[in-house]
């Protein structure tokens, strides 16, 4: 198993705490059940409105109330849509003036509805710092996004998609739990990409929120970069099959224009597995094994329209000024290479933004969300209390 193979999911076994725990696979996570089916009269309604919720049957930590949510929100055509998730409520009794919200974006976990978050055998487990969030006192709103659960394509790295999901979800957690509009967005990877693209969005598409703070762990930021570098790895592969499967189905993109016929049956494949546990990352790397003989008939894809403006147009930009801005990014990243994520934070810098980069030299792409978990919880308490945000931007 190569060491990006491993970064890109990252878990611990025998033991350890799995980081990716999705459902599909080795190890059977819940069956698709008819909660995440609504009627397109359903649908209709405002974003973020609930249209069904029950408790869920796996116990979250420290006795917190856990329900799976179906709410409505915006899909990438602008269309209303229903989406999945997770609301996780502290048991001890609310201040007068309500909890605040953190918004978990989870990494990666598949492109299919079975690979929900919210159906995996571990979802609490997941959601990284969850402890930490429940024992401090906050409501965690975790969305699968849309197509994870619900019965349509998941637009997989498609930021706006992604951030409405999350936006969404922190308006069902207040309608359940009475929680404050203050909150602030934590993810990983996607998830990463995820809360970056919160943080763009959130004045115009939620309003009645009032957005503290981002913080992202080894984001997706410059896509072109991530898909181009990586692509001679399993890692990488996986990303690029995974990434071309969704958008030639959301987006109606050419993909029998960039991979070779005979590499279809193995993206098709790939596109319906999903990952929790080590035997799914094993059965993940036999089944991706084709694409490193035959795979891109244009190994630069992403230089040829509409691969090109895709790209782009989910590649995010600086945040508001306004908006401050944690980096968490490890050094032994082979999949979200430091650089660029520090280039991230060097655009957000020259924007006017407050940026704190968290660098841990040791830690993969698979566990830098676990070992930054405490310090990203420590600093949404500050933003979330008002304190004045830190600053990396005038370091050398």
């Amino acid at each position: 198993m190569t060491t990006v193979a491993r970064c890109l999911i990252g878990f611990r076994f025998a033991g350890l705490v799995i980081l990716t725990v999705l459902s599909s696979g080795g190890a059977q996570a819940q069956p698709q059940l008819s909660f995440y089916q609504a009627t397109p009269e359903e649908i209709l309604g405002a974003p973020g409105t609930i249209i069904r919720q029950e408790p869920m049957l796996l116990p979250a930590p420290f006795g917190a109330a856990a329900f799976r949510v179906l709410y409505r929100s915006t899909g990438p055509h602008d269309e209303p849509i229903a989406v999945s998730g997770v609301v996780v409520i502290p048991s001890r009794p609310a201040p007068a003036n309500g909890r605040p919200i953190i918004a978990w974006a989870h990494p990666t976990t598949g492109v299919v509805p079975r690979c929900a978050p919210s159906l995996a055998l571990f979802v609490f487990q997941q959601i990284q710092g969850l402890r930490e969030m429940i024992d401090r006192g906050y409501v965690v709103a975790a969305t699968d996004y849309p197509g994870l659960g619900t019965p349509q394509t998941h637009p997989y790295l498609v930021g706006v998609s992604e951030a409405r999901a999350v936006l969404d979800s922190v308006r069902a957690a207040r309608t359940i739990s009475g929680a404050q509009n203050r909150f602030a967005v934590w993810g990983h990877s996607q998830g990463g990409q995820a809360a970056l693209f919160t943080g763009l969005i959130a004045s115009t598409y939620a309003p009645d929120l009032d957005l503290t703070g981002v913080a992202a762990a080894a984001p997706a930021t410059e896509l072109t970069t991530l898909l181009g570098d990586d692509i001679n790895s399993s890692g990488g592969r996986n990303l690029t099959a995974m990434t071309l499967w969704s958008w030639s189905r959301v987006f109606d993109a050419p993909i029998d224009r960039v991979v070779y016929p005979m590499a279809l049956a193995t993206v098709d494949r790939l596109a319906d597995e999903c990952i929790e546990s080590i035997y799914d990352l094993i059965l993940r790397s036999r089944t991706s094994a084709p694409l490193a003989q035959t795979f891109l008939s244009m190994s630069n894809f992403y230089t040829a329209e509409p691969w090109r403006s895709l790209m782009a147009s989910n590649t995010p930009g600086p945040l508001p000024a306004k908006v401050p801005l944690l980096l968490a990014q490890g050094g032994a990243d082979e999949l979200v290479r430091p650089q660029v994520t520090q280039d991230y934070m060097k655009r957000q810098c020259q924007a006017g933004g407050k940026v704190q980069m968290l660098f841990l030299p040791n830690a993969n792409h698979g566990v830098i969300a676990r070992d930054a978990a405490p310090s990203a919880i420590d600093w949404i308490t500050d933003r979330l209390a008002g304190f004045a945000p830190p600053s990396d931007c005038n370091r050398g």
